[in-house]
């Protein structure tokens, strides 16, 4: 347990190292977006064939 008057240590060199990590997760972000978009697309292109393929043209 601390006193309260005991001194912490601090690493300085922690922020310089987290600012290079929070890049990386925002590029990750930008290609699983696209990837589902890209899914998204895939299976709205499928649905509409499937109802195409589905109508009756003879009215």
């Amino acid at each position: 347990m601390s006193t309260g008057k005991e001194q912490l240590e601090v690493d300085e060199d922690l922020p310089a190292d987290s600012e290079d990590e929070s890049e990386a997760p925002v590029e990750v972000a930008k290609t699983n977006l696209s990837k589902r978009r890209t899914i998204d697309n895939l299976l709205e292109e499928r649905r509409l064939q499937k109802q195409l393929a589905d109508y009756d043209f003879d009215l």
